[in-house]
C-alpha cells in the first residue's frame, strides 16, 4: 500500500508559479519502482494527465502544459515535484498525485490540492 500525500496548491494570479509537491509513504516502499506524476481534474471535466516522470527520469507532458511546466522526482526524499510557471486561468482545478509500479501496474492516487488561477 502507498500513500501519496500533496502540497503547495493554491490560488495565483494569471502568468504566476506554483510547486506541487507529493511524498509517498508505505511499508517497505521502494519508490524507484514507480512510475509516478500528475492528472488533474477541472470543474465539470473528466481528469486528464499532467506529466509522468519514470524511475530513469523519462517525462511526459500534456501539449497545454509543455513549455510551463516542469515535473522532477527525488528518490531519497521519495517525493515528486510540479513546477508550473506562466500559469493560465484554464490550469485551474484539482491536481492528484499519482504512483503506478512498473510490474503490477497497481495504481495510487492522492487526495487532490486545488490551484486556482484568477486575477
Amino acid at each position: 500500500q502507498v500513500q501519496l500525500v500533496e502540497s503547495g496548491g493554491g490560488v495565483v494570479q494569471p502568468g504566476g508559479s506554483l510547486r506541487l509537491s507529493c511524498e509517498a509513504s508505505g511499508p517497505g516502499l521502494i519508490f524507484a519502482r514507480y512510475v509516478v506524476g500528475w492528472y488533474r481534474q477541472a470543474a465539470g471535466k473528466e481528469r486528464e494527465l499532467v506529466a509522468t516522470v519514470t524511475d530513469g527520469g523519462g517525462t511526459n507532458y500534456e501539449d497545454s502544459v509543455k513549455g510551463r511546466f516542469t515535473i522532477s522526482r527525488n528518490h531519497v526524499k521519495k517525493t515528486v515535484y510540479l513546477q508550473m510557471n506562466s500559469l493560465k486561468v484554464e490550469d485551474t482545478a484539482a491536481y492528484y498525485c499519482y504512483a503506478m509500479h512498473i510490474m503490477d501496474r497497481e495504481e495510487y492516487w492522492g487526495q487532490g490540492t486545488q490551484v486556482t488561477v484568477s486575477s
